[in-house]
């Protein structure tokens, strides 16, 4: 870059970058030439095409780093999330960021799968990689988009809901009642069949919650209060554990071992959770309303809730009443013998 007096006095602005396109222009005086030299040093500052910014070199396992500083310390299994992300990024062989590749992650799944880890697993693990790019893209941590929004999850096939019939609920409610290890598990056990709670709900409930004839779970997973309607009984058989034996303590180990003991069918995976299942299925089958189900269960979308429909006294009669082997015929049913014997004769053709 170059300014210098010409021979009838006015002044010469050459500036040439490194490459590209080169500017010069005449002023009549040496302030305006000045003012453009600098106009156009600092447009060629400020131009990505001038001044590439540094390609990001970061590996995987810093990414996931600056994620739980930024915000995976916010989530609630914020640190068990990042213990199974770092894992996940060594797997990988913790490549840079933006050259991971979905190829990549569809090997390793494979991998996986054929080691025996269920595939409700990996979609897990894929859904937090990816929550990682999108949410330091959206911080602007990153300056390139999510590698894996392409790759999709495992197609699972889903499982029918399992519950405990009421007399699977009284032995599983008296063998817990009969070991002497922790008096907690049978009163969260009631609490979670009676409410519908998770465990984990239940364990952190606040004593002084529990009051007029309900009970306010405050630590779930949706964020969000919600308070169950209880027994006056329970309610007093609460009230009475919690001022004895002092707030819960984590203890579902100890309630699993009570329920593998008991040789109840509980499909793998669920343990605690058939409580919550059982509340739901019975509430159902009770005639309960779905709406008023998914407020109880603090489910944000009905779809979670609609698993538990098909239990409805009601539910789909319809397919009962209109399958195309039930006629009305002079006010009696055909039975299915007698819809293909008409089928059979010529004149019963249209």
């Amino acid at each position: 870059m170059s300014i210098e007096q010409l021979q009838d006095g006015r002044w010469f602005v050459d500036v040439e970058p490194i490459k590209g396109k080169r500017f010069r222009k005449r002023f009549k005086t040496k302030a305006e030439a000045v003012r453009f030299e600098s106009l156009v040093r600092q447009r060629l500052v400020q131009d990505v095409e001038w001044n590439p910014k540094p390609k990001d070199k970061r590996r995987l396992t810093e990414l996931v780093d600056k994620w739980f500083d930024l915000h995976g310390h916010t989530l609630s299994d914020g640190v068990r999330r990042k213990e199974i992300l770092s894992a996940l990024a060594k797997e990988l062989r913790d490549p840079l960021g933006r050259e991971l590749t979905g190829n990549q992650v569809n090997e390793l799944r494979r991998e996986q799968m054929e080691k025996g880890v269920a595939g409700k697993t990996l979609n897990n693990r894929l859904g937090y990689l990816k929550a990682v790019f999108n949410e330091l893209y959206q911080l602007g941590e990153i300056d390139y988009r999510n590698p894996l929004e392409r790759v999709r999850p495992i197609k699972l096939q889903e499982r029918a809901l399992s519950f405990l019939s009421l007399e699977d609920i009284a032995v599983l409610l008296e063998a817990l009642d009969a070991r002497d290890s922790s008096p907690h598990p049978p009163m969260i056990a009631r609490v979670c069949l009676a409410t519908g709670a998770r465990w984990g709900e239940v364990e952190g409930l606040d004593p002084n919650l529990v009051r007029n004839g309900s009970v306010t779970f405050a630590n779930t997973k949706s964020k969000r209060t919600r308070t169950i309607p209880i027994s006056a009984e329970l309610e007093k058989e609460l009230k009475t554990h919690l001022a004895r034996h002092g707030r819960f303590t984590h203890c579902m180990e100890t309630f699993r071992r009570v329920l593998r003991a008991t040789n109840l069918h509980v499909p793998q995976g669920q343990a605690s959770h058939i409580l919550r299942h059982t509340f739901a299925s019975h509430f159902i089958m009770n005639g309960g309303n779905i709406l008023t189900l998914q407020k109880i269960l603090g489910h944000t979308s009905l779809t979670m809730t609609m698993r538990y429909a098909h239990l409805s006294p009601d539910h789909l009669q319809d397919a009962l009443r209109l399958n195309p082997l039930v006629s009305t015929c002079s006010g009696s049913k055909l039975s299915a013998e007698g819809v293909a014997s008409s089928l059979s004769r010529p004149e019963a053709l249209p």
